[in-house]
């Protein structure tokens, strides 16, 4: 049984809110903040009506690229549990943990053995590490038998494009599993069919 399901760049009310209230939610649900690249970005404005809800025991993750000092001070009193850092030093992801006393997803760009050794330096001061293709904005998949050298001490998380249909291949592994674009309509949308068939799937 995988450890639980996180679902990447929600953007509007109605997809947040039937993923709220699904009967086998998500341990975690994310929002693109400062990469406007993406096409899931969320504007701070809506972001702020967005977060401001009853998360019914949801963890809420703010997804970030090397956030300059005035995102973070921004975003500070937003409702988030975690936040989500790719592009940023151990060194500074230490200093942002402890100055807005947040978890910490370390998101470590996989395409080969030693960026994923690159966890050793963030385990410690990260609450879990994400494992992710290189595509940023875009899904790009890569070996996932690289994590076999990972201890199962370390809290993993998997992403890069993962489909609903792969997530019984890991139902023996100790991975929480990040999923967006396989979530989304041909217009790139969040498409609420799909989340329902994954939620019921992550169960089994």
């Amino acid at each position: 049984m995988i450890k639980g399901i996180k679902i990447c760049g929600v953007s509007d009310l109605k997809t947040l809110t039937f993923i709220l209230n699904h009967k086998f939610p998500p341990k975690f649900v994310g929002f693109i903040t400062n990469y406007k690249k993406s096409k899931r970005f969320v504007e701070y404005n809506n972001l702020k009506k967005l977060v401001n809800i009853k998360k019914n025991n949801i963890n809420f993750v703010s997804v970030l690229v090397n956030p300059d000092n005035y995102m973070l001070e921004k975003i500070k009193e937003l409702n988030f549990d975690f936040y989500q850092l790719y592009d940023v030093s151990p060194e500074r992801t230490k200093i942002i943990k402890k100055k807005y006393n947040i978890k910490i997803i370390t998101a470590i760009t996989v395409n080969n053995l030693d960026d994923v050794n690159m966890y050793k330096k963030y385990d410690e001061i990260s609450d879990l590490i994400l494992f992710d293709g290189k595509g940023y904005e875009k899904s790009i998949s890569f070996d996932h038998q690289l994590l076999n050298s990972v201890p199962k001490s370390v809290n993993k998380m998997i992403a890069g494009n993962i489909k609903i249909e792969d997530i019984p291949n890991f139902k023996n592994k100790d991975y929480f599993i990040d999923l967006s674009g396989a979530l989304e309509n041909k217009e790139g949308k969040k498409d609420i069919r799909k989340i329902n068939n994954l939620l019921n799937l992550s169960t089994l």
